[in-house]
């Protein structure tokens, strides 16, 4: 199995607003390196944190451990802390009875973390680590480019 280092980022402007995702994917041990983005019209912050995650482990063309950077706490909490699985056993609805957000993308993760051996790494944001500092700048230069497609999961009333 290869050994992969994943550091992802979203960006907003305006939350919500035009939004992109970055995410840089290594094989450990060499120089391959890629780097991927993309971004939305209108949208939040946690979606695109989200995006980028799912973009990145998406990507990989067969079965890796790795080891995911990011510095959204939103995407960690949701993981480590178990709270991804639960709410896919309660029907996609949270301890307090209220639907989760963002169910459209939370639904896609638990395939990709069965896939790949994950683990999930909390950076905190702008704090000069070479990796996130170069995805959140990907992804705040996707956020700013005109005619960005619309996120068709994005709804303003469920965030």
């Amino acid at each position: 199995m290869k050994n992969v280092s994943i550091y992802t980022d979203g960006s907003c402007l305006g939350n919500p607003g035009p939004g992109g995702w970055a995410a840089i994917l290594r094989l450990d041990g060499t120089p391959h390196e890629r780097e991927l983005s993309g971004g939305y019209a209108r949208t939040t912050n946690n979606r695109m944190e989200l995006r980028a995650v799912l973009f990145a482990l998406a990507a990989l063309r067969e079965p890796c451990a790795v080891n995911l950077y990011t510095d959204s706490q939103y995407v960690c909490h949701a993981v480590e802390k178990g709270w991804l699985w639960g709410w896919k056993k309660r029907g996609w609805v949270k301890s307090d009875k209220k639907p989760v957000k963002n169910i459209d993308l939370w639904r896609q993760l638990p395939p990709l973390l069965q896939q790949h051996d994950v683990r999930l790494h909390w950076l905190r944001g702008h704090a000069g680590h070479p990796e996130n500092e170069r995805c959140d700048e990907l992804a705040r230069l996707c956020a700013a480019r005109p005619q960005l497609p619309p996120d068709d999961g994005f709804s303003p009333d469920a965030e």
